[in-house]
């Protein structure tokens, strides 16, 4: 299949055109004897048809080792992000590949930076709502590996989450079943796809219930508590869904100050099971961290290092709704 050339070929373009992987490419622009005669030769023809000029990671492979994995976080505050940075990491270092990351938070231009790191890096990881799907599309289309972590898909990029909304309506289904009725999500399904899809399952779960959205700024226990003194000072839900554990948290410690005790006349729920979670006999949905992130880097070192192109991957990763005291019930849910 013909590719038009560009100025600034990729290594992962020449791999593409002569349907090999991108170690063979390099052993075959470096003439190792490890290459046949007619693979060196598509290899090299490639080269030529797309005018490319081997670069610093593109020899490094040929030495086989990789320069490094690059992961786009939101964020990098609070346990859920070093769960999947500790996955993510171990399972790229047992590959021989080191890893750099980059947080958007704060950053003026996040898709400059996410571009940037692009250019630097052997195969990338993109988590959650970071940059537009048509700034993954573009660096994908560079020939580039690219896995999507935690975040919706994208056409022929292999992507890797979590389950939300089938887990997040069998947890409002549990509370609707044990008599509450004035129920109150609070998170921005804005801000998030996994937010978002959690929000859609309470939603869906809340049937016979009155379910208000609450917005909150932020995912970190303070954010949670800042927005639960408000809430429970005014109409008083019985029970609060959060986003996550850590807003969970927040909220539990605003329940404590206002003097409402939990689960007698609040119930509060979180997601992802966090050891704090578990501790504060927190009601919530226990997610696969370190597998979501260890997975990532599985599928972009098989991306890396495999001869030919595979259709793009999709995998949702099992969550499960956890029952502790804070709803006010004790046994085990499952969606």
């Amino acid at each position: 299949m013909a590719m038009k050339a560009l100025s600034k070929a990729t290594i992962y373009q020449v791999a593409q055109l002569a349907g090999v992987s991108i170690a063979t490419v390099s052993r075959a622009l470096r003439d190792s004897e490890l290459v046949t005669a007619e693979t060196r030769e598509r290899v090299q023809a490639a080269a030529r048809q797309l005018n490319f000029t081997p670069s610093r990671p593109a020899r490094s492979l040929a030495e086989g080792r990789h320069a490094a994995n690059g992961i786009v976080f939101p964020d990098l505050v609070g346990p859920y992000y070093a769960e999947v940075v500790l996955g993510y990491e171990a399972a790229a270092a047992a590959s021989g590949s080191s890893v750099l990351i980059l947080a958007t938070n704060g950053r003026r231009d996040a898709a400059a930076a996410v571009r940037d790191l692009a250019g630097r890096v052997d195969g990338l990881t993109v988590m959650g709502r970071t940059v537009d799907d048509e700034v993954v599309a573009g660096i994908a289309g560079t020939g580039l590996p690219v896995v999507l972590l935690a975040r919706d898909p994208v056409d022929g990029v292999d992507t890797v989450r979590a389950g939300n909304t089938g887990t997040a309506r069998a947890l409002a289904e549990h509370l609707v079943g044990h008599g509450h009725r004035r129920l109150t999500f609070l998170g921005d399904p804005d801000d998030s796809p996994d937010v978002a899809g959690r929000y859609a399952g309470v939603r869906a779960g809340a049937k016979g219930a009155r379910l208000t959205l609450v917005r909150g700024k932020g995912l970190d226990l303070e954010s949670g508590r800042r927005a639960a003194a408000p809430l429970l000072t005014a109409d008083k839900p019985d029970a609060v869904i959060c986003a996550n554990d850590e807003v969970a948290l927040g909220v539990l410690l605003a329940a404590a100050d206002l003097g409402l005790r939990v689960p007698e006349d609040l119930a509060v729920t979180g997601w992802d099971d966090l050891l704090a979670a578990r501790f504060a006999g927190l009601t919530t949905v226990r997610q696969p961290m370190r597998e979501l992130g260890a997975t990532a880097a599985h599928w972009l070192h098989k991306r890396i290092t495999e001869e030919n192109r595979t259709a793009a991957r999709r995998r949702v990763l099992a969550t499960e709704v956890v029952i502790r005291g804070s709803c006010g019930a004790h046994e085990e849910v499952h969606p």
